[in-house]
């Protein structure tokens, strides 16, 4: 079962989006969180080397990384949601404990299943006939698989998202997918013995709940994934917002973390002729940070500089896909015409260059923040997804 997460959060504090060992990461935060709720991806069998517990059967097997050795199962999901609470009924005993070292997610493929040793207690077993009413409760949903494709049996659940912002970068309108199993969405569908009316909607709460009170992250909303849909792949544009404070706006200490302060006084109207002359598909190869064998062809499909009611100026960019550090790029050069250091048609002669310059500084991530990932048609998800998949490897900013 394929599930889309709209997600929101602020990058001050997080080393960016994907999971990287030892650092505070949103998709760590957010993989942490459900994997408290649904579990580990279905045990493999003893062939894979796994000692899995036989749901027939009821025999003793391994109990799931992270869960406390000897506790007894429950019905319906993982206890202790909310960070703290004792065991409950509607959930199996024991809450994680700690996580295992982050794997970047291009590494994921190579990581060790998360199952711990067998400790002779009883391992938790699933609600009988939770998977059968899990699948029967969506209906015209495709069948649950009872692995996901990929996924090592064991394994912590594993989001995918459409823009892997850099650290300090803020979004308000992130989404990701992620693919559980037949025995983790029968987690989701049944809570304290309890059929959920709307199953892959109270997701989002239930994870809501793990975050806690103040959290600078949450998952705004959760839904059934359309037949096609990939969060990566599937999009067809991404949008950013960059706030800049000069002299004319002021400093304001509550906008410190969103807002990038610069000395002086711009002048917006030449900042927003140049963003203009920078539209259309385009190497923005001076704009991006080098990655090996990465495309830097990009259309930018809008960017415009405009000053809010505070005066504060504010970029709005629209592309298909982003390079690396190629946003805050873009906005630094602006920002270089808008103080008199470049001219108003020098962005299209560097851009078109082709090579790094150091004729304008890249902007600080604070500023940035995706607002939002435009998709196409429901019909047209998967048909985009392979489209994309064939033409280039994306590397979002």
């Amino acid at each position: 079962m394929r599930i889309r997460l709209d997600i929101a959060y602020d990058g001050t504090h997080f080393r960016g989006w994907a999971k990287q060992p030892g650092l505070r990461t949103v998709q760590g935060e957010i993989e942490q969180a459900l994997a408290r709720i649904v579990g580990p991806s279905a045990e493999a069998s003893t062939a894979e080397g796994a000692v899995g517990s036989d749901v027939a059967g009821g025999a003793a097997g391994a109990e799931p990384a992270g869960v406390r050795t000897g506790s007894a199962p429950a019905s319906g999901g993982w206890a202790g949601e909310r960070t703290g609470s004792a065991p409950a009924s509607g959930g199996w005993a024991g809450e994680r404990t700690g996580s295992a070292p982050a794997i970047d997610a291009a590494a994921d493929s190579n990581s060790a299943p998360g199952a711990a040793a067998a400790s002779g207690a009883a391992g938790p077993q699933p609600v009988a006939g939770a998977a059968p009413r899990a699948a029967a409760a969506v209906a015209g949903a495709a069948p649950v698989a009872d692995s996901v494709p990929g996924l090592r049996p064991g394994s912590d659940p594993r989001l995918v998202v459409a823009g892997r912002t850099d650290a300090g970068v803020h979004a308000t309108g992130q989404v990701a997918h992620v693919d559980l199993d037949a025995q983790q969405w029968a987690r989701v569908v049944t809570r304290n013995g309890r059929a959920a009316t709307d199953p892959a909607g109270s997701l989002a709460s239930r994870i809501r709940g793990v975050l806690g009170q103040y959290p600078d992250v949450t998952v705004s909303r959760t839904s059934l994934a359309p037949e096609g849909f990939d969060a990566r792949f599937s999009a067809v544009w991404r949008r950013y917002r960059y706030r800049l404070a000069d002299a004319r706006a002021g400093y304001d200490p509550l906008l410190r973390h969103d807002t990038t302060t610069i000395r002086g006084s711009l002048d917006e109207g030449a900042m927003d002729a140049a963003a203009q002359t920078l539209i259309g598909l385009h190497d923005f190869a001076a704009y991006c940070k080098p990655r090996e064998e990465a495309t830097t062809i990009r259309t930018l499909l809008d960017y415009r500089w405009s000053r809010d009611a505070t005066g504060v100026l504010v970029a709005e960019v629209k592309a298909d896909a982003f390079c690396h550090s190629m946003v805050r790029a873009l906005v630094g050069a602006c920002a270089a015409v808008g103080e008199g250091r470049l001219e108003v048609a020098d962005l299209a002669r560097l851009r078109d260059e082709l090579t790094r310059t150091s004729a304008f500084k890249v902007l600080p991530a604070r500023g940035l923040t995706l607002t939002e990932v435009g998709y196409p048609a429901d019909e047209l998800l998967a048909a985009r997804a392979e489209q994309t998949r064939n033409r280039r490897d994306r590397d979002d900013d």
